[in-house]
């Protein structure tokens, strides 16, 4: 049964998004017919092309064999690569335009691990109905741009439905980590999964166990980077897959929050993750803008209220406090993120951020001196205009007034930083007495002596402001007195 083709308006549309890559297109469609094979554009650039976004990355399905399609790319790029030869995918390089095309597929899987057993088929037909969901398994045969879409995914995509080609459970039999792609596209397209999807999601959220750690946080990491990451997590929630990969979050449900204001932890933490959202800065903006999508202000925010469930304690007169939540929380963070193999970067500096993201209270419960202030800004380094952002985004009360209030308290704060920043360089920020010079006061030689008695000269620094170098060399006289190896 021929494929319905869409309004020709629409077809327009998706061909117009294609026109800066059409001539490789049409180059590629007539090399392969010549060698005697069909070849197909399929998948993520035919769906954005109809959602009015350009295409990125090129992916092509075909009926020739993997030596056939290096024979053809040999012939059209400038540098191929088959990592993927067992898979059937061969890769090519003309100039600026990178491609994969990917020999027809029919593969079985064990149930046990995401590897497939490979089997190469012989109809585009076919090759679709083994993709995840039915809007990645639409197709546009080339080179004459005829539109395949046996499995309604054209509309699935106007109703902005998620559903899969074949079943949802032999779908996600064959790969779990499709249903953590099932939250990615709720997330990056606003689509709704079809109950269908939900209930298998629900019922086989266990066999997520089988997919490494790295595929689960790649996809978790384009969640979040997406559009709409609240109603992406909320399914991942809600199907129990969060409490696989990430169950920190889900634990967030049972908790009461310290205002009492919203339904619970997880509810706050939703809510800050928004308003941290609203306050990145356009995507060309300045780094101080913290242009979005930031991932790791967006971990920050959803994660750092993690610490609350394991410090709760009922006080008298029916309170709830959450005491040193901000710590417990950062090692959570590490730990967490560590094991979903996130890097180094990233880790630290997200649990950086939650374990800093109270401090600022204690600005609005009495002035701060210039060495506080100093100090809020040394800690916080680079992450300060992440900490600026999640601070505020973390205000989430339903009192106009108590809001107003905290926001012109951090205005205050933010001001402050600027006219110190004007008369200091954080920077720049060293101790009055250099290395060198601490060596030959002390008589020592460089080591773990002289890094802690550098250390100390820095918080003098951070704390006191400039006292010069005389003072400076007074203060680290009598901290060495008071230090075992001064023999004194």
């Amino acid at each position: 049964m021929p494929t319905p083709q869409p309004p020709s308006s629409w077809l327009r549309q998706a061909v117009a998004e294609l026109a800066p890559v059409l001539p490789v297109l049409t180059d590629l469609g007539e090399r392969f017919a010549a060698a005697g094979h069909t070849l197909a554009l399929v998948g993520g650039p035919v769906r954005d092309a109809f959602l009015g976004r350009p295409a990125t990355d090129l992916d092509f399905t075909t009926s020739a064999r993997p030596d056939e399609t290096e024979a053809v790319l040999t012939a059209w790029g400038t540098a191929t690569w088959d990592m993927g030869r067992a898979f059937g995918t061969i890769g090519a390089r003309r100039g600026g335009t990178v491609v994969e095309v990917t020999t027809y597929r029919a593969d079985a899987y064990d149930g046990q691990t995401r590897k497939p057993v490979v089997a190469f088929g012989d109809s585009l037909e076919d090759d679709l109905v083994r993709r995840d969901f039915t809007v990645n398994a639409m197709a546009l045969r080339l080179p004459d741009l005829t539109f395949v879409d046996p499995y309604g995914g054209l509309v699935d995509l106007e109703a902005q439905r998620l559903r899969t080609p074949t079943t949802p459970e032999v779908s996600f039999g064959d790969d779990p980590l499709r249903m953590m792609r099932a939250a990615r596209f709720v997330a990056q397209l606003g689509l709704v999964p079809a109950p269908g999807v939900v209930d298998a999601m629900k019922e086989m959220a266990a066999s997520i166990e089988i997919v490494s750690a790295e595929r689960v946080r790649d996809e978790l990491t384009k969640l979040l980077l997406g559009r709409h990451p609240r109603a992406g997590l909320e399914l991942l929630c809600a199907s129990g897959l969060a409490a696989r990969v990430l169950p920190e979050l889900p634990a967030l449900q049972l908790e009461v929050d310290e205002h009492h204001r919203h339904k619970d932890v997880y509810e706050h933490s939703m809510t800050v993750l928004e308003q941290a959202i609203d306050l990145e800065g356009p995507a060309d903006g300045p780094p101080e803008s913290v242009p979005g999508p930031d991932l790791v202000l967006r971990l920050a925010a959803l994660l750092h209220d993690i610490g609350k469930p394991g410090t709760r304690r009922f006080e008298d007169g029916g309170g709830v406090s959450f005491h040193h939540h901000e710590v417990v929380g950062a090692k959570l963070v590490r730990k967490r993120l560590k094991a979903l193999r996130f890097d180094k970067v990233t880790i630290t500096a997200v649990s950086r951020l939650v374990e800093l993201h109270l401090r600022f209270h204690g600005y609005g419960e009495g002035q701060w001196t210039d060495s506080a202030v100093r100090r809020y800004v040394v800690d916080a380094d680079d992450l300060l205009p992440r900490l600026h952002r999640l601070t505020r985004a973390d205000c989430t009360t339903r009192n106009v007034r108590k809001a107003r209030r905290l926001a012109a308290t951090y205005d205050d704060l933010e001001r402050r930083i600027e006219v110190l920043k004007e008369q200091e360089e954080f920077k720049a920020l060293r101790p009055e007495l250099d290395g060198n010079e601490i060596a030959a006061e002390l008589g020592i030689r460089p080591g773990p002596v002289l890094g802690r008695a550098y250390k100390h000269l820095l918080q003098v620094r951070t704390s006191e402001g400039p006292i010069g170098k005389e003072a400076a060399t007074q203060r680290l006289r009598a901290w060495w007195a008071e230090q075992p190896e001064s023999g004194a």
